[in-house]
């Protein structure tokens, strides 16, 4: 039981470590925050298929909060309020990737489910910057604009292409014999 615990926290932390890195590799940014990457959240969701949601949960927050650290002074830069500063730290991070640990929830039910899983999670997530964007980056809207479509818009332009990528990028894996060995442990 303690070698299993031991490993989980190892893999979890090596995935957490890598999807830090994957996401300094940015294909493009937005310039209110937001990017495409190099499938940085691809190592959270498989820590959730591998070992299910409640452990997903833990690692996908403790990732929001290795987020934070690793994008404080740009955050710092953009004059918030101390409100809207919360209203992002809690909707753009610590909900948008820490939602990232629902992506097992349907792993029991073999690829279709592990799509289904990653789909859902990256549409929550979709959600949770939609929501920030309504409220709290709303004094950005151009003017003219409906608040809601330009939050749509502005967080659809990031998050469509990375669930496609990382889609893709998931069905690839999972063709491999070796790595569906190493999700059903």
């Amino acid at each position: 039981m303690q070698q299993k615990n031991t490993t989980k926290l190892v893999t979890s932390g090596v995935m957490i470590a890598l999807a830090a890195v994957l996401s300094l590799i940015k294909v493009w940014a937005m310039p209110l925050g937001g990017s495409v990457t190099l499938l940085s959240m691809l190592p959270i969701l498989m820590i959730s298929l591998r070992y299910g949601v409640r452990w997903g949960f833990v690692t996908s927050l403790l990732y929001a909060v290795v987020q934070i650290f690793m994008d404080l002074g740009g955050l710092m830069s953009w004059g918030m309020t101390p409100l809207t500063w919360v209203g992002c730290l809690v909707f753009d991070y610590l909900l948008a990737y820490g939602i990232l640990g629902i992506g097992g929830i349907f792993r029991n039910k073999g690829i279709k489910g592990y799509i289904s899983g990653i789909t859902l999670a990256m549409i929550l997530r979709f959600l949770s910057h939609f929501i920030s964007g309504s409220i709290v980056f709303a004094v950005w809207c151009p003017e003219g604009w409906n608040v809601y479509w330009y939050s749509v818009c502005y967080n659809g332009a990031y998050m469509l292409p990375e669930l496609i990528f990382t889609l893709i990028a998931s069905l690839l894996l999972f063709r491999l014999p070796a790595f569906r060995k190493l999700i059903h442990q």
